[in-house]
């Protein structure tokens, strides 16, 4: 295996895996939580810490030998900087069929800011807490972050704008993390203490994350102390390291649409030191047309541990080549669910981050920690689109056909190529088409650091941490458009000119010296090259204390203050008015508490605020008459307000362990209110393709969430309901000019109406069962009810449907160190759309004969989710 990361080639790290056969034998489960060592453990079943509260205990084989006593580098007393406190370890043996299970009855943890260190019982955090351990994401055999948080975390489900299962948003309680540029970004994203929102949109690339490497997920809400963004919650993503996983491991799948994958991970630890690295290359075929995508991603990370102090050096790389096709009339669809609407679309995605983690013990009750990073990022994108452009004559008596744009106002515009000549089409061309092309690179770095105390206070336990951070970041943005034409398939022929910075406008296209003169007041038009420049510097100071004021109240106090100082530039010297440099700030508060009722069973309740400032990409594109094709195009605009949140959080947790009779069930019921002043929408423009950006007063996502977890002999069993109330809150009036039900072109829209893209309901269950030591299965449902399509804000139109879709997977021992499974998804093959908007369905008329023989009359296009898959592997595993 050979990857390619930007300049990064991982040829000589492979060698790195050799030395992981060296290493010392722990028996350990999936998420590298270290076990009893074991002379005889399997792949698929050793599996002992449960270190999350979601953590799904599987069976493990009966030793036909003693257990090993641990030895001293095994066993070493320091708790790794990056990895939670470890849960009480209790064995359960004596099974009718010989296999023994371990669970871990003691008190699952959750950090209360970004950086290790900060660890505290979720039994204690007074908001809803969901976790995702290594081990679930191995059971469901997912490669994708955002696919497994959407099978275990009661308020999150997946939409996809993009029509590619590596570029799907998560959508928690109403707020979107999301990978594509002009979706309004909710929540904020960690991995390992670093903050991976982009810094030009604070989009979240989850397709650079090896699930391989990945240790644990959690995602919190009602904590602002995790910084910008957090107004939804946060995600904060802990990575393997050595000392946390041992072992060399190989995974290789093949499977529908040409998906042929692989990945390894080799963990080892000599003496204080230790070694981790995993590598995953997947490529896939797309169940659309042109759909193709190649992964390739790597994490790496060194470590050492002193006397009381840790520290781990660690580095991310991805190079990803992405084939999106984005959403496609109904009546397209109809005629076969691969097909897609106006290609190519694709993306291509470099990063390569380098970071430092470190925790020093500065006395037995004071910790000082903290990390360092830079990051790297491109992008580059492409997009096939109908052209807003149309051929008009030139009138310059030469009996030429030039390019022509029709402005808000009716003006024509006569588009000039980028040397500044009248742009010239061949007489008679029908079907025209334009490829739009960006570019994004970025490099941000920043560092974070924080103290925790955790003397007594009055003689009762307390945790008190103290913090601050700066994350800076410059962007260089371009664009261009090139004209072309539509082939069969809906497929744009480029080849042709590319649209200068100089736009003519000439009154129905005739001029008084019977030419077109460029005019300074029109200089410029919405397909316009852009090359603009960006620098984004965030501050912020945090603290948090949990006091337990008795031994079953705690109560929790907290806050952070966010500075956020933009800056952008335009380099055409072109647009003057887009020069900007706003500034954001704002404090933040939290509190809260939690109550222990009875043994096994507590309450919680809380408030929060929190605030997400504009990003460059939103800040460019908020004038309604000059729109974006995002991530395309940017313009001066008029300033945004940030969003501020304000959360009320109530709820129930359980939790009851039973060692004697093999079984294990863990609940929660919880309410969530979220209030949201000055929310940013995305507002679609006449212009195809277009859209700006708009504070929309207030929005409120309120609504229900419970889970329940058993364990009991062979059987783990699951199941959670989310409701989530999303709805507008303010009347607005607002730009769709495809919705069919709109008023002169406008919506308009009342306190009460349902946010688009939100399933109201949504319901999940699964199982795992083993059917003989070495052979287990199981099923996984996940539900949703309709959503609104995003055009519709007004509630007047027919909903997108809801849907619900089974997934199996099943495993088998063939040895102790090999173990061969498969996964379906989708088994009963369900056709249903994840996201929903309109299109001009009229505007296809100007494109010509090229786009088919389909006379569409249905606005609707949805994202059609992907239909039935089968996956088969084969892993390989040495201790």
């Amino acid at each position: 295996m050979k990857m390619k990361l930007g300049n990064f080639t991982s040829t000589a790290a492979i060698a790195l895996f050799a030395t992981g056969l060296a290493g010392p034998a722990i028996a350990q489960d999936a998420s590298g939580s270290k076990a009893v060592p074991s002379s005889d453990s399997k792949l698929p079943e050793v599996q002992v810490i449960q270190e999350q509260k979601n953590a799904k205990a599987k069976p493990v084989k009966q030793a036909s030998k003693p257990k090993k006593k641990p030895s001293a580098v095994a066993t070493a007393p320091v708790t790794p900087a990056s990895a939670p406190v470890p849960a009480v370890e209790t064995s359960v043996e004596g099974t009718s069929d010989g296999a023994h299970y371990e669970v871990a009855p003691g008190p699952a943890v959750a950090k209360m800011s970004p950086i290790s260190g900060s660890e505290i019982p979720i039994a204690k955090v007074p908001g809803g807490v969901s976790t995702v351990s290594a081990s679930e994401l191995a059971r469901t055999g997912t490669e994708y972050v955002p696919d497994a948080l959407a099978a275990y975390v009661p308020g999150v489900i997946l939409s996809d704008l993009q029509g590619n299962v590596f570029q799907t948003n998560v959508d928690y309680r109403g707020f979107n993390s999301s990978p594509v540029d002009g979706v309004p970004q909710g929540l904020a994203v960690y991995q390992n203490g670093v903050r991976i929102n982009e810094v030009f949109g604070d989009t979240v690339n989850y397709d650079f994350l090896p699930t391989a490497a990945i240790q644990s997920m959690t995602i919190m809400s009602g904590n602002p102390v995790y910084g910008l963004n957090a107004i939804g919650g946060a995600l904060s993503i802990d990575m393997k390291n050595g000392f946390t996983y041992q072992g060399l491991e190989t995974d290789a799948r093949f499977g529908s649409y040409g998906r042929a994958q692989g990945s390894i991970q080799d963990g080892m630890r000599f003496g204080n030191w230790a070694t981790y690295i995993a590598l995953e290359d997947i490529h896939d075929g797309g169940y659309r047309d042109f759909g193709e995508s190649d992964i390739r991603r790597m994490y790496a990370d060194l470590g050492v541990r002193g006397d009381g102090s840790e520290f781990h050096l660690n580095f991310t790389g991805a190079d990803n080549t992405v084939g999106v096709a984005a959403a496609s009339p109904v009546e397209l669809l109809d005629q076969g669910w691969n097909k897609t609407f106006s290609t190519p679309q694709s993306t291509t995605n470099q990063m390569e981050m380098v970071s430092l983690n470190g925790k020093v013990r500065a006395t037995d009750t004071l910790d000082f920690s903290g990390v360092a990073y830079y990051r790297h990022f491109n992008q580059q994108h492409i997009d096939g689109n109908i052209s807003n452009a149309s051929p008009c004559p030139i009138n310059d008596g030469s009996g030429d056909t030039g390019a022509c744009l029709q402005s808000l106002d009716g003006t024509n515009i006569l588009l000039h190529d980028t040397n500044g000549n009248v742009i010239t089409l061949p007489n008679g061309i029908s079907g025209l088409g334009e490829i739009d092309r960006t570019s994004v690179d970025s490099n941000s770095f920043g560092v974070s650091v924080q103290a925790v105390e955790k003397a007594r206070l009055f003689d009762h336990h307390n945790q008190f941490l103290v913090g601050a951070s700066v994350d800076h970041g410059n962007v260089s943005f371009q664009s261009s458009a090139e004209l072309g034409f539509f082939q069969p398939r809906f497929v744009v022929q480029g080849g042709g000119p590319f649209v200068g910075p100089i736009a003519t406008v000439c009154a129905n296209n005739v001029a008084s010296d019977g030419f077109c003169t460029p005019t300074a007041a029109t200089t410029l038009s919405d397909i316009r090259p852009v090359n603009i420049s960006t620098s984004n510097t965030y501050y912020g100071a945090f603290f948090s204390d949990t006091f337990d004021a008795t031994d079953r109240l705690s109560l929790t106090v907290g806050g952070r203050y966010n500075i956020a100082d933009l800056q952008i530039s335009d380099q055409t010297g072109l647009a003057p008015n887009l020069n900007s440099s706003p500034t954001y700030s704002r404090f933040n508060p939290m509190a809260g508490g939690t109550y222990r009722l009875f043994d096994g069973i507590s309450v919680y309740a809380s408030y929060s605020e929190a605030n997400r400032a504009p990003v460059a990409a939103e800040l460019a594109c908020a004038d309604p008459n000059q729109p974006c094709l995002l991530p395309s195009f940017l313009t001066s605009d008029p300033p945004l307000k940030q969003v501020v949140s304000h959360t009320w959080e109530a709820g129930f947790r359980g939790e009851d362990t039973n060692v004697l009779a093999h079984q294990k069930i863990s609940w929660s019921l919880g309410y969530f209110r979220t209030l949201n002043d000055d929310d940013i929408t995305n507002v679609t423009s006449a212009i195809i393709g277009r859209s700006s950006f708009a504070n929309a007063g207030q929005t409120l996502r309120q609504g229900l969430e419970a889970q329940v977890d058993y364990w009991s002999g062979r059987l783990f069993a699951y199941a959670s309901y989310n409701f989530v109330d999303a709805t507008f809150q303010s009347d607005i009036t607002l730009p769709s000019p495809n919705n069919p039900s709109a008023d002169g072109g406008n919506i308009f829209v009342h306190p009460g109406d349902r946010l688009p893209g939100v399933p109201a309901h949504k319901f999940k269950a699964g199982f795992d069962y083993g059917l003989t030591p070495k052979w287990r299965f199981g099923a996984d449902l996940i539900a949703a009810t309709s959503q609104v399509f995003f055009g519709d804000e007004s509630n007047q139109n027919k909903q997108l449907g809801g849907y619900a879709k089974v997934n199996l997977h099943t495993s088998y021992d063939i040895t102790d160190n090999v173990q061969i499974y498969g996964l379906i998804d989708n088994l009963f093959d369900a056709h249903y759309g994840v996201y929903g908007t309109y299109f001009d369905w009229q505007g296809t008329d100007n494109s010509g004969a090229a786009l088919g023989s389909i006379n569409f009359t249905d606005a609707r296009t949805i994202l059609p989710a992907p239909p039935i898959t089968a996956y088969g592997g084969i892993k390989v595993k040495f201790n």
